[in-house]
């Protein structure tokens, strides 16, 4: 009997404690990615081609934090630049929740920093520079209790690459609709 007192217990600290539960083992690994998964820029693949993928972790202020974790993140608008060798996400917006402290004066529009080894930013520094290549947030996940997000070095795409993406994309609906009309 103790030990099942002693385990019941434990359950309920950890269910207690604030932190996000650990994705289920029983889940698919894509499934479990998307229960860390804060926010996604979908419309940056839709704009750029994606060349590398980075992830760097995020300097936060307390309240951002707790607004990250009741998801009121938006990415779309957002960019990175590199300033005297550290990087910093610009337009990315983090509404502040309403029971915010009086005493801080969230601004939802601020500059954070992003955190990478200077090698990785000196080698996307090497890359920006060159011509059509910049650095788009793709998404914002948690990862060991911290946020990160995954940022790519991308290249415009041209109008008629949008053109052929949304035409692929369609093509694909139109199969899985004949599809699931056959099976039924």
């Amino acid at each position: 009997m103790a030990t099942k007192e002693a385990s019941s217990s434990k359950k309920s600290a950890a269910a207690s404690s604030g932190k996000p539960a650990k994705p289920a083992a029983n889940l698919s690994p894509k499934a479990a990615a998307a229960a860390i998964r804060i926010a996604d820029n979908k419309k940056a693949t839709y704009n750029y081609h994606i060349e590398e993928r980075f992830e760097a972790g995020m300097v936060l202020e307390g309240w951002e934090v707790k607004s990250v974790r009741e998801g009121k993140v938006q990415l779309t608008d957002g960019y990175v630049v590199i300033r005297n060798g550290e990087l910093f996400i610009i337009g990315c917006q983090i509404n502040p929740l309403g029971t915010a402290s009086t005493h801080v004066q969230p601004d939802s529009i601020r500059t954070k920093k992003l955190l990478m080894h200077k090698d990785e930013i000196k080698r996307l520094l090497a890359k920006v520079e060159q011509k059509g290549f910049t650095l788009v947030p793709l998404n914002m996940h948690w990862k060991s209790g911290r946020v990160k997000c995954e940022i790519g070095l991308a290249k415009g795409k041209a109008e008629h690459d949008k053109r052929d993406t949304i035409k692929d994309r369609e093509g694909k609906r139109e199969v899985e609709r004949v599809m699931k009309s056959n099976r039924r």
